[in-house]
């Protein structure tokens, strides 16, 4: 979508436009499984990942009400960042609110049904709040952007809370977020130590095939061994989850890359200072908790 953040350029110039925003995106790491990254950075990342640890256990330890606004303030950072990054697209960033807010909501009282009513409403909300503006250039791409807030960031943070309100959700949530995370540092090591096989080098030039597979093999075996605590969760059944969760991570770190390169960014927020924003870090996690949601009904857990 690059026509969401440049107005359109003529010969050389669309040229010279396309390689600054490469330069802005080339020198940006492969996420989980990069090869190239220095082991200076593994420091301060375990120091900005120890409070959003303790802020993780803390929400999904009290469930209820108290995850739902945890997730949701989360959510509402997001949508801020997402906004901010394609603010060129000038998105009713009011109307993604309302809708992030109204489908975790709905979460929580009403069940998944609700959710997808929730998710509609961002069009009607956006045409309202882009109606009432006196200059409504870009209206298309600003109800995109809005819509893609609502989809990529409001439906997997209902379905987190949908997911803690099934029995053992609390350790499901955890193995699953075992499962992303500890998939991800596998694949980093892996990439390091093994990485030769360029894995989709147009979005993130620095993740390799060897890194991916490493990758789903650690965040496999992490919820297994998880499980191996959990006497709700068969070893099969930690494995299938695990495995599905493993898999669907690194594509929503794929995703998130794709859309950094179009906007030509290296990253999409600075909540967590050097290391970038809620959509950088929950990059993976959000597509895991939905595929992790339909394999906890697919095993039973209502």
């Amino acid at each position: 979508m690059s026509t969401v953040h440049r107005r359109p350029q003529q010969g050389g110039g669309a040229r010279r436009a396309a390689q600054r925003s490469d330069r802005g995106v080339r020198g940006a790491r492969g996420g989980v499984s990069g090869s190239g990254r220095g082991s200076s950075d593994l420091v301060p990342r375990v120091a900005v990942a120890l409070p959003a640890i303790a802020y993780a256990i803390f929400i999904i330890n009290s469930g209820g009400w108290v995850f739902a606004l945890g997730v949701l303030v989360l959510g509402w950072i997001a949508v801020g960042e997402l906004a901010f990054a394609m603010r060129r697209a000038r998105p009713p960033v009011a109307a993604a609110v309302a809708a992030v807010t109204a489908a975790v909501v709905a979460a929580r009282t009403a069940g998944a049904e609700a959710v997808a009513v929730c998710v509609a409403a961002v069009l009607p909300l956006a045409f309202v709040a882009l109606a009432a503006r006196r200059d409504r250039r870009h209206a298309a791409w600003g109800v995109a952007a809005a819509a893609l807030a609502t989809v990529w960031i409001g439906v997997p943070l209902a379905y987190a809370v949908l997911l803690r309100d099934l029995d053992h959700g609390a350790g499901l949530i955890v193995d699953i977020l075992i499962g992303t995370f500890l998939g991800d540092t596998a694949a980093y090591f892996g990439g390091r130590a093994f990485g030769a096989t360029p894995l989709a080098p147009r979005i993130s030039p620095n993740k390799t095939v060897e890194g991916f597979v490493c990758g789903v093999a650690g965040g496999t075996l992490a919820v297994w061994f998880a499980g191996l605590y959990q006497d709700w969760l068969s070893g099969t059944d930690a494995l299938l989850l695990g495995a599905a969760v493993a898999i669907a991570a690194p594509l929503g770190d794929l995703f998130e890359s794709l859309l950094k390169r179009d906007l030509g960014v290296k990253d999409l927020g600075r909540t967590f200072g050097a290391h970038g924003g809620v959509l950088d870090r929950l990059d993976a996690a959000l597509f895991a908790i939905v595929v992790g949601y339909y394999v906890a009904l697919a095993l039973g857990f209502r």
